[in-house]
Order: structure tokens, then sequence, then C-alpha cells
């Protein structure tokens, strides 16, 4: 067995504890207010949309605008996240990313209403990727009303090794050219800084340009993985106002930064769903989804 070979093996194994995390819940209740709502329209820029009421409908995703985790500021971390541990597993890896998530929209959720979320996790997964250690943990939540489940989600979380220092980037793929309708977004601080009020998301990637250089090694400030799904539902939203979103699967391919513009696409499928994705300005992929519509 080759020495490569053999820390990966051990460091796999030293991370194989992190499972006894799995099956752990967590509740947490909130009222759907209705400012983080109207903040969100500004921040996509929705200058039709009418001021949220009691009664105003929640759009797809909106909920992750309630049940924000409220950390001390002794319990945060050098990255700006809560320090490691409580509900979610202590992995020692530095860097920690939305990977993607599958969502099933049952019915309305309405401003004014109480809600609880409940949530599992239902996996811990330790492995050895090109850029070295890898763990993934998938939450599943389930957001009540007094009408019962509203919105059923699995949320992929991965840790991962900071790249060795000349590393380079692994290479995304080529994202699709043949969308039927799109969106350009040119990403600045002030987008994302907002992104991260309305969250309250602490993490120094998204706000802090000199941390996220200096420390973290990327190029500029990361666009949140949320935020760019939020934008291709939006984008569809734009697209087809009436339609009422079922479902919604996204899967991250490649950060976006705010040095460069993206642009939001999306096309229907003979199947009747309709294919999403984010492509970068080199054109590779970021993100690609997939919505169903009812």
């Amino acid at each position: 067995m080759t020495q490569a070979l053999l820390m990966n093996t051990a460091t796999t194994a030293s991370l194989d504890h992190l499972r006894d995390w799995i099956g752990r819940t967590e509740q947490s209740d909130d009222t759907v207010t209705a400012a983080p709502l109207a903040g969100l329209i500004a921040t996509l820029d929705r200058a039709d949309d009418p001021a949220p009421i009691d009664g105003s409908v929640l759009p797809p995703l909106a909920h992750w605008l309630y049940f924000l985790p409220q950390a001390l500021q002794r319990e945060i971390g050098a990255d700006g996240h809560p320090k490691r541990g409580g509900f979610l597993p202590p992995v020692p890896l530095p860097r920690r990313m939305w990977a993607g998530g599958r969502l099933a929209f049952v019915h309305p959720i309405r401003v004014g209403e109480p809600v609880t979320r409940r949530s599992t996790i239902t996996s811990v997964d330790a492995k050895h990727g090109r850029s070295g250690a890898l763990v993934f943990v998938t939450v599943q939540h389930e957001i009540v009303n007094a009408q019962g489940v509203a919105v059923r989600e699995e949320h992929d979380i991965v840790y991962r090794d900071a790249p060795a220092p000349g590393a380079a980037a692994p290479v995304p793929p080529q994202a699709p050219t043949d969308e039927q309708f799109s969106r350009a977004i040119t990403p600045d601080p002030v987008l994302l800084f907002r992104y991260s009020a309305l969250t309250f998301n602490g993490h120094r990637i998204h706000y802090d340009r000199s941390y996220a250089i200096e420390v973290e090694g990327y190029p500029g400030l990361i666009v949140h993985g949320p935020l760019i799904a939020t934008l291709l539902v939006d984008l569809l939203r734009r697209e087809m106002p009436d339609a009422a979103l079922t479902q919604f699967d996204f899967k991250a391919a490649s950060p976006l930064f705010d040095i460069h513009p993206f642009t939001l696409c999306g096309k229907r499928e003979a199947d009747g769903g309709i294919a999403l994705w984010a492509r970068n300005h080199l054109g590779q992929l970021a993100m690609s989804a997939r919505a169903v519509i009812g």
C-alpha cells in the first residue's frame, strides 16, 4: 500500500466517529414575519412584488430566512461560523459549504403563521477526493404549520480540507449552452452582505475579502450556495410567474465569486420538468438544478 493511500485511509478512519451523530434530532420554532421577506424581495430586485403582509405566501426557498442559528458571540469560530459540535458533528476540516439539496413543497406557508422545523441528521459520510479529506453530512428538515408538513427538505453539507499551497483548483465541467431563458447577474459585496444579513450568516468568505483571499485562498468573495439556488428559483418565477413549484433539487458544482458576472439559465424539458443551471464567466458549470411545477 502506498504512503499516500495509507494517509488517505488513516484520515478517513479518523473521521468515522462522526457517524455517531446520525439520528440526532433538533426542533426549532419560529413565526413567519414580513420583514425578512421584504428584505429578500429588495435583495432580489423584484420591484413589482407587493409588500408582504399577514397572509402573504412565502415564495419557494424563502423559508431559509427563518429558524436562523443565533449562537452567542463567544461561540463563533475564526471563520465566522458557530464553533463545531452541538447538533452538527464536529468535523475537523476547515472549509464548510452547501453542497446541494432536494425539496418538496407540499402546501403554502404564509406570513403571520407559527412554524416548526424538525431536523434529523440522516447520513455522515467520510471520503477522500482529489483535494483531500471530505465529509458529507445530510440533514433532513420538515417545516410544519397548522396544516401539517409544508416543506420537506434534504440539505447536503460538505466539509473539506484546505488545498495544498500552490495546488491548482479542479476544473469544473462546461455548462450547457442550450438555455431557452436566462438572466445575467453581476454579484457585488453589497448583494452578498445583504443576503448574509438576511440569513444571519457570519461566514466570513461572503463579506470579508482579506479573510477569503489571505486565509482561505479564494480569489474573491464567494457567492452563497443558497443565494444561487434562490436566484435560480427567482429566474423560474420571472419566466413562469403563475407556475406552482412542487419540487426543486440542486447541486453545487463549483464556486462563484464576486469578481466576475455569471449567468442563470433554464429550459423546459420533454417530461415537463425545468432544467436550471448557473454558468460562470468561463462557461463552466457552477450549479445545476431541476424544478417540477404543478
